[in-house]
This record gives structure tokens, C-alpha cells and sequence, in this order.
């Protein structure tokens, strides 16, 4: 094992390793703890495991860290800073009632315009039931078909999802575009009954229950929804007022 001991002291250490760690540091490994010697005040003198001196070191005179029996010298004076610990990061801020409301409110639009782009289902004179989508290129195509008809056309062309385009009688084609406006209007005026809901709502629990298919309260039906509703009960052969979800897909 090789040795070492500090000019000007007659006392050898046994070591493990010595070497270098980086330009400015030197690293040493003592057996134990114990073996590290004080102070560093003079060149590191090397010996071989047979006491024979085979080395000088100079300049290493600051103790750079100390980690048990291992010991980083430097030699331009610089010693160990730690880093410093993060910051704890915050603690979140709670969204406030009205943040909530906003954010319910766009899941509730978001909600409304799929379900609205998703489309309707119209049963035409054929008998078979038929799904319409209606995006807003469809319902610009069904005010273009509205057009077609105030000029006296009596065959308009279309098509259903899925099937290819194909001439519908007038009836037909009134047909659609009734089922298409009122299903977009329903829901339109469904959405923003929910959005009253929310913008009345007192308590954060109270807004975060609120979902698109929700049976919207007495005080925050309006009329229009209202009729709406009653509608959807004697079309579906009953007398309550419900949002129906077979009825409207919401």
C-alpha cells in the first residue's frame, strides 16, 4: 500500500488511491477515517509501499471536500460549495369561482358542438331512417338547399351519411332541413341554459356537477326550453319534461 506524508512531518500515511480529480483537484483514499491526516500545510511527499520516497506534489494545501476516509485537495484555494437546494415549488392557487365557471362553460361549448356536428337522424318518405351530419359545412349546405327550393326546384340534391349523393323530393328535402334546424336549435338553446346554470352557480362543487345532459333546474329554464322540452315528452309519448337524450343525443 502506498504512503504518504506532508513535508515538514515526520508521520507517513497509508493510502488506498491518489489521483488526480480535475485540473485543480487531487483525490485521496485513506484506509479509514481516522488515517486522514490534519493539516495540509506542505507538499505531499509520495512513497512506495517499500517506504521509498517516488514522488512530490505541490500546491495541494486546501482541504477541497472531505467525504469519511476520502479527501479532495485544491490548489488554487477553492473549497466545496454545495449546491443550493430548490425552492419547494408553490403550492397551487386554487382556481377561483369565476375561473371554474369560464373553464365549465367552454367544456359545456365544446360538448354542444360536437353533439350538434355529430348530426341528426331523419326518417324520410321511404320509411328508412336516415343520419345527417351536421358540421358546419353541412348546415351551410342545407341553407344553399333552402335556397334551391325558394327558387322552385322540386328535386334537390344530397346525400346521407354514408350513402352516395342522390335527388330528394321537396317533401324529403323539407324534411331535413326542418329535423337539421330544429335539432341545432334545440341544443343551442339547451347550451345556454346550462350556461346560465353556471353563471348562477354559488360554490364550486355546485358549477363542477353540471354536465351536458344535465336535467337543467325550473329557474334556469327559459321559455324557449321549456317548449322545447315539452315537445321532446309528447314526441316521445309522455308528459314529463326531461331532457330526453334519445331525443336530442345530448
Amino acid at each position: 500500500m502506498e504512503k504518504i506524508k506532508i513535508s515538514g512531518s515526520e508521520k507517513m500515511y497509508e493510502i488506498c488511491s491518489i489521483m488526480p480529480e480535475s485540473r485543480t483537484v487531487l483525490k485521496i483514499v485513506f484506509p479509514e477515517k481516522e488515517d486522514v491526516p490534519e493539516t495540509w500545510d506542505g507538499d505531499i511527499l509520495l512513497h512506495t509501499a517499500g517506504g521509498i520516497q517516488c514522488s512530490t506534489i505541490t500546491g495541494y494545501n486546501t482541504v477541497y471536500l472531505q467525504e469519511g476516509q476520502t479527501v479532495y485537495l485544491s490548489n488554487d484555494g477553492s473549497i466545496y460549495v454545495p449546491p443550493v437546494p430548490p425552492e419547494p415549488a408553490p403550492e397551487p392557487i386554487p382556481p377561483t369561482l369565476e375561473e371554474i365557471k369560464a373553464a365549465k362553460k367552454s367544456e359545456i361549448s365544446a360538448v354542444c358542438e360536437q353533439v350538434i356536428y355529430s348530426g341528426c337522424d331523419v326518417t324520410l318518405s321511404d320509411g328508412e331512417m336516415h343520419h345527417f351530419s351536421l358540421t358546419i359545412r353541412d348546415q351551410i349546405n342545407l341553407f344553399g338547399k333552402q335556397a334551391q327550393m325558394a327558387a322552385g326546384a322540386e328535386e334537390i340534391e344530397y346525400h346521407a351519411d354514408g350513402d352516395p349523393c342522390r335527388y330528394y323530393s321537396r317533401e324529403d328535402m323539407e324534411n331535413i332541413i326542418g329535423s337539421a334546424t330544429w335539432y341545432v336549435s334545440y341544443h343551442t338553446t339547451y347550451c345556454n341554459a346550462l350556461n346560465m346554470w353556471i353563471e348562477g352557480g354559488q360554490t364550486a362543487e355546485e358549477v363542477q356537477e353540471i354536465f351536458y345532459g344535465s336535467d337543467v333546474p325550473d329557474e334556469y329554464r327559459s321559455e324557449v326550453l321549456q317548449a322545447y322540452l315539452i315537445q321532446i315528452a309528447e314526441m316521445a309519448g309522455g308528459g314529463e319534461t326531461r331532457n330526453e337524450s334519445e331525443e336530442t343525443g345530448g
